[in-house]
């Protein structure tokens, strides 16, 4: 049986909810929500199961916050015997505007806390979802940023990236990363725009 696991990043606990920085955490919850599961805490992190045409589908939520993200990918990859190439990480992006999104393949972790924390553990081969979440602060003010939480005006940019981004998910264990970059990657580009995010222009 093929399987997947979807890790979205955050930091644990109340006080980090719907806070920029845990913009792969909400990912994941929308995913939970649609799919009528529960996560539960288990080693690491919080963790879901659920199928996506017989494909098994592990949704994982790091406990050990945000700078060690990679114990816990690295923790769940062995336990579930799950290839690295059937990882999907979903994190935020300051250099992405919010209300845009890219998925790549690999790469390197753009200075990003927790995607460097799973390189040191796992290399860099493994595909990322980064959920563009803007950087409208004065210098000095990033870390206030990106623990700040989103604005009631931010989420309604935010929600149709959400909705883009289960749908990119499902594609992503059906279709496999290269299929689905190309028909994703253009959406990206154009969710935080006045046109409807299901359109591509010309």
């Amino acid at each position: 049986m093929n399987k997947y696991l979807i890790c979205g990043l955050g930091n644990p606990g109340s006080e980090y909810a719907d806070t920029r920085h845990n913009t792969g955490f909400i990912v994941l919850d929308a995913l939970a929500k649609a799919s009528n599961i529960v996560f539960e805490d288990k080693r690491y992190g919080y963790v879901a199961e659920t199928s996506i045409k017989g494909r098994k589908v592990i949704l994982l939520k790091p406990t050990t916050f945000m700078n060690l993200s990679g114990n816990a990918v690295r923790y769940w990859l062995n336990k579930e015997n799950i290839e690295q190439h059937n990882l999907l990480v979903i994190s935020d992006d300051i250099s992405i505007p919010l209300g845009e999104f890219r998925l790549k393949a690999s790469g390197s972790n753009g200075g990003h806390n927790g995607l460097g924390h799973i390189q040191q553990l796992i290399g860099q081969n493994y595909p990322r979802l980064r959920m563009g979440i803007g950087s409208d602060f004065q210098r000095g003010g990033q870390v206030d940023w990106v623990l700040g939480r989103f604005s009631s005006e931010e989420v309604k940019i935010l929600q149709p990236t959400i909705d883009i981004a289960l749908e990119l998910i499902k594609s992503f264990v059906l279709a496999g990363i290269n299929i689905t970059m190309n028909q994703f990657n253009q959406l990206g580009k154009h969710t935080s725009s006045s046109q409807s995010p299901i359109e591509k222009t010309d």
